[in-house]
């Protein structure tokens, strides 16, 4: 971070930074307001899975990016997990150099394109930019313009591929083409490194493909950011299962020295109540891949989904938004949020929120499912529901839901897609007796270097965290690269 800020200062000194400083008064700048990111019409978006951000054109973008101040001190990088040099990218999209933006981006960014559109900004860069912290105005929409950036030089068709050092033919394993071991990938390929990622399904990008809708991250793009690991030497191989296809053992066999590990928080959780089992009851992570992944949404294809009329979904995060907004697209007349806390409490992006409404969807806020019914084939039919009322705050620090004593009621439904939480993949601890577990079944690791109780294993994403954003993920991925490298390289001296 240090490093960043102490070149900053040598960078905003540049001529051409200096010419846009005083090319517009920091007042005008400041008098801007926040571009609005054009977006499909609500009622004719909830019935397709085309993208619902249209993102912005050229001149919105040069305006947007004309609001930055150039801080001497950026505080909005703090807020990066992986440190973008935000000032930077958005200084040369205010010059016009839209591709020399996007090259910055790919610095220490391997999924810009993706990050623009996933991304909780708003919590991060964005909450710690002046604007946000001095002014109390609307910050820079900073992911808005790495959208801009990523996109642009995507359709000039002028792409750049990051450079990478000369080869050191030291192979390194990546388990997981999620955004943690992608992120670790580009990382470890920049740094001379022959770099596998092994990847357990068909398809690859992890969670990125599976977890998320269409309509909030298409899976062109996340092809696209993979062909240029591509490019830079990241070597794919698909359905591949470690510990079944070949185990930790026979990879160091084959020579190599490091490991990574990023197989995510794929187990759904359930809330064990009566009736649970009943068909046509879901788990959002089974409801999202079966239409992400497996195209079950479009008619060509026969993967099975159940598209109810009545459809609640349970629970308040970004997965639960994805599955409530996905189930209006497959035709339900009711799509129904059912969240035990406030709306002010819900995890899910600000913006997430914001579109569902828009999009017809419904909320039953302070209300948790108790008990599902079923007609006499065993499909769900009706759920019971208790109201809630808001206690102290927990260890979340959002305040604690009670149940109101006899305020149950039943309602009709004919799905239920529950999007209360996942758990970290149980695959590779359970094959690895020697790796330190938590009891919540993550992978124990240094925080700053990301190493496990395994010394040649490294670990980051969900499988560390639990369940988080994809930023977070390619934080982890980032830090696991220079923790793998700075090992290699001690043992490589030792040796």
């Amino acid at each position: 971070m240090n490093e960043i800020k102490d070149y900053l200062k040598e960078e905003r000194n540049q001529p051409w930074r200096v010419e846009l400083r005083k090319s517009i008064k920091s007042k005008d700048r400041i008098d801007r307001l926040r571009v609005h990111m054009p977006e499909a019409d609500p009622t004719i978006r909830n019935k397709n899975f085309n993208e619902v951000n249209k993102g912005l054109d050229p001149e919105q973008a040069v305006f947007e990016a004309g609001r930055c101040l150039d801080c001497a001190n950026p505080t909005c990088i703090d807020g990066c997990p992986v440190e973008i040099n935000i000032p930077k990218f958005i200084k040369q999209i205010e010059a016009g150099d839209f591709n020399g933006a996007a090259a910055t981006l790919k610095e220490t960014n391997s999924l810009p394109a993706v990050c623009g559109r996933v991304c909780p900004q708003e919590k991060q860069c964005e909450a710690t930019c002046f604007y946000s912290i001095s002014l109390k105005k609307d910050p820079i929409a900073i992911g808005h313009l790495e959208r801009f950036a990523a996109d642009y030089e995507r359709n000039s068709g002028n792409v750049s591929v990051p450079v990478v050092d000369k080869s050191n033919r030291i192979k390194i394993a990546i388990i997981g083409s999620g955004p943690a071991g992608l992120a670790c990938a580009g990382d470890m390929a920049k740094l001379g490194y022959h770099v596998t990622v092994f990847e357990a399904l068909h398809e690859l990008g992890g969670v990125l493909k599976y977890g998320i809708p269409e309509f909030r991250l298409p899976n062109k793009i996340v092809d696209l950011e993979i062909d240029i690991l591509k490019k830079m030497g990241v070597n794919f191989r698909k359905n591949f299962i470690i510990g079944k296809t070949l185990t930790f053992d026979n990879l160091r066999e084959q020579g190599f020295k490091a490991f990574f590990v990023g197989s995510g928080a794929g187990n759904p959780t359930f809330m064990n109540i009566p009736g649970e089992n009943y068909n046509n009851i879901f788990s959002s992570n089974e409801y999202l891949t079966r239409v992400n992944l497996m195209n079950a949404a479009d008619i060509e294809y026969d993967t099975p989904v159940i598209s109810g009329k009545n459809v609640a979904v349970i629970g308040g995060g970004n997965t639960a938004m994805d599955s409530v907004r996905t189930a209006k697209r497959l035709g339900a007349d009711r799509a129904i949020i059912i969240y035990r806390r406030s709306m002010e409490e819900m995890p899910a992006r600000v913006e997430e929120v914001k579109h569902a409404l828009e999009e017809e969807i419904e909320f039953m806020n302070l209300h948790n499912p108790v008990e599902y019914f079923a007609d006499e084939k065993g499909r769900v039919n009706k759920m019971r529901i208790q109201k809630m009322k808001l206690g102290e705050p927990d260890s979340s620090g959002r305040r604690r839901p009670i149940p109101i004593e006899n305020s149950e009621f039943n309602i009709e439904i004919d799905t239920v897609i529950l999007g209360v939480g996942v758990s970290p993949n149980p695959l590779i601890p359970g094959v690895m007796p020697d790796l330190k577990i938590s009891k919540w079944g993550t992978i124990e690791v240094n925080p700053e270097t990301m190493q496990s109780s395994v010394e040649d294993i490294f670990a980051g994403g969900d499988i560390v965290r639990g369940g988080a954003t994809v930023i977070l993920a390619l934080g982890d991925g980032r830090l696991a690269a220079a923790g793998m490298h700075k090992y290699i390289s001690e043992k490589v001296k030792v040796n």
